[in-house]
């Protein structure tokens, strides 16, 4: 993994985002646990995920951008990752509570990008009316760890052989951060 560090921009994710999102996460679904989703997505079966994710309120979709790509007209914003706060759970008294979750292009990872991407988040969430942010972390996953560690989530327990890909049980490590600190 590489330790240099990425020239990046984090901006709300829009619908011309889509494909490059769904590549990146169903790069997750083939060949990794961090997502227990097992079968790969279309962009348009992706559409309504993204669509949950407006500009404002306690729901949001964050996307890195490589800036070196900017300012060359013939050359898109390469995406290298993205962040989103979800509803923690269906149900009307959990709106306070997010789940969030980071997805890093394959070759995006260890270059600052994740802590990018949670500083920008959490920034756009510090006016809402979000309580508590959740995180599931599959197991093992040491640097996932170390990131939410960073922005202050502490570690409340693990959910043991919770799920089953690639023909085992994997657990998940749930980790939480006070968004409103008294």
């Amino acid at each position: 993994m590489s330790t240099e560090r990425t020239e990046a921009q984090v901006r709300p994710g829009v619908a011309a985002d889509l494909d490059a999102l769904t590549a990146i996460y169903n790069h997750y679904v083939r060949e990794t646990p961090i997502t227990f989703d097992t079968a790969v997505f279309t962009s348009e079966e992706r559409r309504p995920w993204l669509l949950s994710h407006p500009e404002d309120g306690p729901h949001r979709l964050m996307v890195a951008t490589d800036t070196d790509s900017q300012g060359d007209p013939g050359n898109a914003q390469r995406i290298l990752g993205y962040a989103t706060s979800s509803p923690f759970r269906p149900k009307p008294a959990y709106d306070t509570s997010v789940e969030v979750t980071i997805y890093l292009a394959p070759d995006a990872g260890g270059r600052g990008v994740g802590t990018l991407l949670y500083k920008a988040l959490f920034e756009a969430l510090a006016d809402e009316d979000v309580h508590r942010a959740y995180a599931g972390i599959a197991q093992p996953n040491e640097a996932s760890a170390r990131l939410h560690e960073r922005f202050g989530f502490r570690y409340v327990g693990t959910y043991r052989e919770v799920g089953r890909k690639f023909g085992r049980y994997w657990d998940v490590a749930w980790y939480e951060k006070d968004l409103q600190p008294n």
